[in-house]
């Protein structure tokens, strides 16, 4: 299991100095079923917008 996440999305409620991920857990989605091809079809389900 991964030890760091790293997130270069500074507009998601988990994100801290560092680019690293501070949720609990991690929730990625494939965009075609049960398995992907690469990054670009999945979705980071844990992400959550705040207010810069």
């Amino acid at each position: 299991m991964a030890k760091d996440v790293l997130c270069e999305v500074n507009n998601c409620a988990f994100w801290k100095n560092g680019n690293r991920c501070s949720a609990d857990q991690i929730y990625v989605v494939s965009h075609t079923g049960e398995t992907a091809d690469n990054s670009k079809e999945t979705d980071c389900k844990t992400f959550e917008p705040h207010d810069l």
